[in-house]
């Protein structure tokens, strides 16, 4: 949860100070909408490096991940301008994408699946972290040092994490049986109906979160004036709200069942971006609106993990680095398309978008559960 929250740190502060790094840049926030989009679209590469952690080991995938990591955030702390920005990002969403699924694959070669919903929302607590602690740190980073200044901070973290994870990592590890054969675990999930279906639900619900998160911060200065210190206020709401969501999935996802869950997060988060932008008229309602938007999305996603995680055992690592992709062409559409439909028509378009995702995601919902009852009464 720890090491976590440092990439997750890096991945969401540019969201709240997407204003503030382009007036640092000297650009203006088109271009950086379209280095978030650039972003999302290396981070789809990430079941290039699945195989690492399949082939390898879990251990080798973690530290791979935070080298990457490491060496992007280290170029802007150096020298920075938009060009090692720009490296920084793309590498840095390429390492948390390296170490995720190993991490998530770690947790399912030893948890059982009735339990594994809890484990891992533990370590989903660190999607909240970043934005309740890392971001605010960030903020006063930039506040006091400018825009630059959390670079070198997270060159020092990341460079800790690899330490922490050479360190405690065993190198030996009897829970996970390597594979051989890598193409092997790209057929078995190619050729499942119900982990394509899952992985597809990953796309459309951060189409809908991208699109609300990549202009949440434009929008309450549009509205209300907002500066840094209010920006950073407000994505410490978001994260007590994900924190919320962490909790409450680690208490129901188990006893309810994965897909009703994950059924329950896609209707609320439909009905929560719906309501943002009329309750969104005072600076109090914006709040517990993102709130609301927040700990729905973040059940989805404590709700979706371990669903995925059990649908080719054979291959979890690969399955889970596909299902990173999904996330990250979910997030380049909306990335994409937030800023130009925010410009041109207005928040409320933005909304309506988001719930249209969301129901594509209750329609791919429908798809997996029918075709796993359909493999598992052919199975026996």
């Amino acid at each position: 949860m720890f090491l976590r929250t440092i990439l997750n740190t890096a991945h969401r502060m540019v969201y709240p100070f997407l204003s503030t790094f382009a007036r640092g840049l000297g650009v203006d926030i088109s271009t950086m909408s379209y280095l978030m989009t650039a972003r999302a679209l290396f981070g789809a590469t990430s079941p290039l490096f699945a195989p690492f952690a399949d082939r390898h080991g879990r251990r080798f995938g973690m530290l791979s991940g935070f080298a990457v990591f490491t060496l992007g955030v280290g170029m802007v702390a150096i020298y920075p301008n938009l060009y090692t920005l720009a490296a920084a990002v793309i590498l840095a969403v390429i390492g948390k994408y390296m170490f995720d699924p190993s991490m998530q694959a770690h947790f399912g070669d030893r948890v059982p699946y009735a339990q594994r919903g809890t484990a891992l929302a533990v370590t989903e607590v660190a999607w909240s972290a970043a934005f309740f602690a890392g971001v605010p740190f960030m903020a006063f980073l930039i506040g006091k040092y400018g825009w630059s200044a959390p670079f070198p901070a997270l060159t020092i973290f990341g460079a800790f994490a690899f330490f922490v994870i050479w360190k405690i990592m065993p190198r030996e590890d009897p829970h996970h049986e390597r594979v051989t054969d890598s193409r092997a675990g790209y057929r078995a999930v190619f050729s499942s109906a119900p982990a394509m279906a899952g992985i597809s639900i990953a796309l459309w619900a951060s189409c809908a979160n991208e699109l609300v998160t990549m202009v949440f911060g434009v929008w309450l200065e549009d509205s209300f004036g907002l500066k840094l210190a209010a920006l950073a206020g407000a994505s410490a709401v978001i994260g007590i709200s994900e924190l919320s969501g962490e909790g409450l999935v680690a208490f129901t996802t188990d006893r309810l069942g994965k897909p009703l869950a994950l059924g329950i997060g896609l209707v609320g988060n439909a009905l929560a971006s719906i309501l943002l932008p009329f309750i969104g008229q005072t600076q109090v309602g914006a709040l517990i609106g993102l709130f609301l938007f927040y700990i729905t999305f973040e059940y989805i996603m404590v709700s979706h993990i371990p669903l995925m995680t059990e649908l080719v055992p054979t291959a979890r690592a690969t399955v889970l680095s596909l299902n990173v992709t999904g996330h990250s062409i979910g997030r380049a559409v909306g990335a994409f398309l937030a800023t130009l439909i925010y410009q041109q028509f207005g928040f409320l378009f933005v909304a309506l978008l988001a719930v249209i995702f969301n129901i594509a995601g209750l329609l791919a919902l429908g798809i997996m559960q029918r075709k796993t009852r359909t493999t598992n009464h052919e199975t026996t």
